[in-house]
């Protein structure tokens, strides 16, 4: 019995050494664990000659205190430039980082830019906000797609020494590829996303191609990687195969869950480059793109390339000379943030009081003293064409209707305006878009901001008339056609269109295609049970419903894209819609000649149900090329001029209906018709 209760307790006296041992073990491995992650702490303390403990000695109740103070310091969020009380003065350009996100639509850029400023704290103490909070127009919340690059400065900690980022979020749809290529003017990388479950889609080579010209730094990132049917490693193979990037260099995210997102700001630091202009030389800035205020006038959103900017400063616009003092400048962060001054390579806002909105122009350079001119950017091109006028037409709303476009006009650059004056609208303006969602965009953007009521013709491309003397022309409006002149030919734009597929939609796309009288040009396949198909389509035949027929027809798969073409000769007609005898020259279009019977007919239908009836009948007929091609007729209102003969001789009733039938073929020689602005917007869906 004493021999085992000796035993046990032995047993027990070693079970407690070892715990004991095991616990100083832990303590260690603890401490130096903590002395490793805070080394500027611990040298601090000892900086202050507080005495080191000995990890085998437990530590004080002071020390455990300090020890809980500091864990709940590394825990907490970063500030942000706000709320950290940073200064602009202490980023220098080798700690500043100017880059954008470049993807396809809806492959999670807005949602990435969210992520990235709640892990810097650039939104401060908002615990809650709106999903993809750079997304800030109406119309951007409503349709769920970016169509304006936003701009917001972030501070990051890397390697213990705080950067300075600057992130433009850009628009992924093709009709805003000029939005994209201005924020790239800016930046000097940026990350190349694309999405786990749909892998390279058209505009993400054509982004690809927009920055590769630009010689920027690019970070591929696969992102939704959460999604059941992500092939993450799949997309890693198509970007190397596709663009020549490292496969080993793809970063691999989900913005949603936040998977990999903590690997995405330490790449944009140690694989962009830094800003290369010089802080001693002359101020020179790039104005990138601007904005109007209601109370201080118009925003200047500005690069910094050289020299710095302060208040009371006064900068001059290289196009136009004209000097003005800066009234208050600062960054996006990610709301207007004033610091008195930016410095080299730093992106922010400027305010100078400019009231004229036709004073700033986008890709201008601003200057203290006059020095070499920046490149600026490019001209957009316009692609469709579709007059703007005021509902209601008197010269009061054409009024308010200028206003508006001039202040839309200014954050929308790529939009080309001219006086245009119709006999069935009145006063208005000839626009050109890049393309008919933008044209929808634009006009969305009118009703919403500036609360204009607008009425937009028939979109219009721009065709060339050949005539027999040699000499040409460009139309811009159908109503402007020629018709007593002969016309050897009409040659007609068109566009490469890139579509790329699953394999088991690709004869119902080659069907749509050819329906639009295109042309195949090529047919290949990617591998994964993907094909590309390109077409040299006329720039026309995208007008209206060919972008959501290629989404239907392909179960929402397929991804579409195009670039300018060739012009090629086309068998045109001007289509002109006659009411009561008198063309309504808003309705006039130009169309193949084996579609016009159809598109005729078909407006003639639309216009008899949309008409009101008249006292007299009204003859509705379509024309091309000189003859009568379909008719439709509103029949009169007519009284019931016999209702008050209750009996006698029924040529007393005879009479009563020759004379009205008399009255009405008066009204119909002396009456005229006039189709309502109302009902314009259904007439221009016809087709």
């Amino acid at each position: 019995m004493a021999a085992a209760a000796a035993a046990a307790s032995l047993m027990t006296g070693r079970h407690y050494a070892s715990t004991a041992a095991a616990g100083a073990g832990a303590a260690t491995s603890q401490q130096q664990q903590q002395q490793q992650q805070w080394p500027s702490v611990a040298g601090a303390q000892e900086s202050e000659g507080t005495p080191s403990s000995d990890p085998s000695l437990p530590l004080s109740a002071s020390q455990q205190q300090q020890q809980q103070q500091q864990q709940q310091q590394s825990r907490r969020p970063p500030l942000g430039f706000v709320a950290g009380g940073h200064d602009v003065a202490s980023f220098t350009p080798d700690r500043i980082r100017n880059f954008s996100i470049i993807a396809h639509v809806d492959h999670g850029k807005s949602t990435i830019a969210d992520r990235l400023m709640e892990m810097t704290g650039a939104l401060g103490a908002r615990t809650t906000h709106n999903a993809q909070y750079l997304d800030k127009l109406q119309v951007e919340r409503e349709r769920g797609i970016t169509v304006k690059a936003q701009t917001v400065s972030l501070v990051y900690e890397h390697k213990g020494l705080p950067y300075l980022l600057n992130l433009i979020d850009t628009p992924g749809h093709v009709d805003f590829s000029y939005e994209v290529s201005r924020s790239l003017a800016a930046c000097q990388g940026a990350l190349l996303v694309v999405d786990a479950g749909q892998g390279i889609q058209a505009q993400t080579v054509a982004n690809f191609f927009l920055a590769f010209e630009q010689g920027m730094d690019l970070i591929p990132v696969v992102n939704k990687i959460d999604l059941p049917a992500a092939d993450p490693r799949g997309c890693a193979e198509q970007m190397a195969t596709a663009f020549d990037l490292d496969p080993g260099g793809v970063l691999f995210t989900s913005a949603k869950t936040g998977q990999g997102m903590e690997e995405v700001l330490p790449a944009v630091i140690e694989r962009i480059r830094a800003p290369g202009g010089d802080p001693s030389a002359p101020l020179r800035m790039l104005l990138f793109d601007a904005f109007h205020d209601e109370y201080r006038g118009v925003v200047m959103l500005v690069e910094v390339v050289d020299g710095r900017v302060e208040v009371g400063m006064r900068v001059a616009m290289a196009s136009t000379g004209t000097a003005y003092e800066v009234q208050e400048v600062g960054l996006q962060a990610p709301e207007r943030h004033p610091t008195g001054r930016l410095h080299t390579g730093q992106v922010g806002y400027l305010l100078c009081g400019i009231k004229d909105l036709k004073a700033a122009r986008v890709g201008d350079t601003l200057y203290a003293s006059p020095p070499a001119r920046l490149p600026g950017f490019r001209p957009a091109k316009a692609m469709v064409f579709a007059g703007l006028f005021p509902l209601g037409g008197d010269g009061q709303e054409f009024e308010s209707l200028a206003t508006a476009m001039d202040k839309l006009l200014l954050n929308d650059a790529s939009v080309v305006v001219k006086r245009e004056n119709s006999e069935a609208l009145g006063p208005g303006f000839r626009c050109g878009f890049l393309g008919m969602l933008h044209m929808e965009i634009f006009t969305q953007r009118l009703q919403q901001e500036y609360g204009a009521s607008v009425v937009t013709t028939t979109p219009m491309v721009p065709y060339v008339l050949e005539m027999p003397d040699g000499s040409s022309r460009t139309l811009e409006s159908a109503s402007e056609y020629p018709v007593d002149t002969r016309v050897a030919r009409i040659l007609e734009p068109t566009v490469t269109a890139t579509i790329i597929c699953p394999d088991g939609c690709v004869g119902r796309l080659m069907e749509l295609c050819a329906g639009r009288r295109g042309e195949q040009l090529e047919h290949s396949s990617l591998g994964g049970g993907r094909s590309m198909l390109r077409y040299r389509l006329p720039l026309a035949e995208l007008a209206g419903d060919f972008y959501s027929l290629v989404k239907s027809r392909s179960q929402g798969y397929a991804s579409f894209d195009y670039e300018e073409g060739p012009y090629r000769p086309a068998d045109l007609v001007r289509l002109d819609i006659l009411a009561h005898g008198k063309p309504v020259d808003a309705l006039a279009r130009m169309v193949a000649r084996d579609d016009a019977p159809h598109i005729g007919r078909a407006l003639l239908v639309k216009m008899k149900d949309l008409l009101d009836r008249q006292q007299f009948e009204v003859v509705l007929q379509a024309a091309a090329n000189g003859k009568i091609i379909a008719r439709e007729t509103l029949k009169a209102l007519r009284k019931n001029v016999t209702a008050k003969c209750y009996g006698g001789d029924v040529t007393r009733k005879r009479k009563l209906l020759d004379r009205q039938k008399e009255g009405k073929r008066r009204m119909k020689r002396l009456g005229s018709i006039d189709v309502p602005q109302e009902l314009f917007p259904e007439l221009m869906k016809t087709r």
